[in-house]
């Protein structure tokens, strides 16, 4: 018997089977592996983790998903399972065709490298933008852009009068006209609302300016009842977005356009390393988080206890930087009277729970916040702000 390894079908029953031996030695041993175990079958470390939504942990349906997936080679189209992840993300945004990618940071470039042609060429986003924080300078050192950063006059989210106001128009040798207008939404948990976003990608295609968004956690503002994926996706030339946060799959993201686009893209893709072999095992769980924490109200349901949560903090006396609009929550320490520090290092060693990070005045909820951890957050707020 060749060595190999069997799965049960049935998740509960969820172990691998191991057996040694060969073809010319018949004598096995077998070892079973029971999948209750290993990390993929629990929650433990991301249960009390509000730092981020990038914490959570796959799941062992995730898991299985992998197990049964292909495993042809997604760079050249020939993988079933990446596919038909594709055609279906695809689907749900109302475009025609779409390109799986390793990161959200590589969708953006992608996009923003296929969508600009030879220069000049500028893009211009909010000031807060992913693309202008977190992804190494990737418009200038991939693109060769200029990037114009506008601070929205509403202090909330880019409007028309924004765009109309910042959007350079003229193309002289002075210039550097405008191509790319990026928006991001949610924007650090603001929804941008759907009727800005339809203003803007309706002055933008009278202009050829193509119109790019960094929807890394779009799903949240469908889940926060700010537009379906279609209505929004519908307004853009090209979207991004991530299989992990929030949906919580192992890595990957996507990008999504019309056929010639998403053509032009795999060699962007190819400029960048992005192209994968086996990709299935990148496209089958994202298709089970999908399904399961979206479409399977997981999603709500962490942003209805993000609301509950703001709703004590203020009850109890605490000031917010920001309302709460998807499942990020932010808090006001010096407002608030509560020294920051003392906050965390109480979180951390009488309540046992993970605050603080980059971005550390953000808490984060995500679907695999227990109902202990939030009680936990519950009693840390009421002792933090006690008079």
């Amino acid at each position: 018997m060749a060595p190999g390894i069997t799965l049960d079908n049935a998740v509960e029953d969820f172990v691998f089977t191991k057996t040694a031996g060969s073809e010319k030695n018949h004598a096995t041993v077998t070892e079973t592996l029971d999948l209750s175990s290993i990390a993929w079958a629990h929650c433990r470390e991301s249960s009390n983790n509000f730092i981020s939504d990038f914490y959570t942990k796959p799941t062992l349906p995730m898991l299985e998903a992998i197990i049964r997936t292909t495993l042809d080679d997604g760079d050249n189209d020939e993988d079933a399972t990446t596919n038909d992840l594709q055609d279906y993300v695809a689907g749900l945004l109302g475009h025609e065709s779409a390109l799986l990618v390793p990161t959200g940071t590589m969708g953006n470039q992608v996009s923003l490298r296929t969508a600009l042609g030879n220069p000049p060429h500028s893009i211009l986003c909010d000031y807060r933008g992913h693309i202008m924080h977190f992804e190494g300078g990737g418009p200038s050192g991939i693109c060769g852009t200029l990037v114009r950063s506008v601070v929205p006059a509403n202090e909330h989210h880019l409007t028309l009068a924004d765009v109309q106001r910042f959007a350079t128009l003229r193309n002289t040798m002075y210039d550097c006209p405008t191509r790319v207008i990026a928006l991001e939404n949610p924007m650090e948990g603001r929804i941008l609302p759907l009727s800005d976003i339809q203003a803007i990608s309706n002055w933008a295609r009278e202009r050829g300016i193509h119109m790019h968004l960094d929807g890394a956690r779009l799903w949240e503002a469908v889940a926060a009842g700010a537009g379906s994926l279609e209505e929004i996706g519908k307004c853009f030339d090209s979207i991004q977005v991530c299989f992990t946060k929030g949906l919580g799959a192992p890595l990957g993201s996507m990008v999504i356009g019309k056929k010639d686009f998403i053509a032009r893209a795999k060699w962007s893709r190819k400029l960048l390393g992005g192209g994968t072999r086996a990709s299935g095992v990148i496209a089958a769980p994202a298709r089970v988080a999908i399904d399961d924490v979206l479409f399977g109200g997981k999603m709500k349901a962490a942003q209805d206890k993000a609301q509950r949560a703001s709703e004590l903090w203020t009850e109890l006396g605490g000031k917010l930087l920001e309302r709460r609009e998807t499942n990020m929550v932010w808090l006001d320490y010096e407002g608030s009277g509560v020294d920051m520090e003392g906050f965390f290092k109480l979180a951390k060693e009488e309540y046992g729970l993970k605050l603080g990070g980059v971005i550390p005045e953000r808490l984060v909820f995500h679907y695999q916040i227990s109902d202990e951890s939030f009680e936990k957050l519950c009693a840390l707020f009421r002792r933090a702000l006690a008079k």
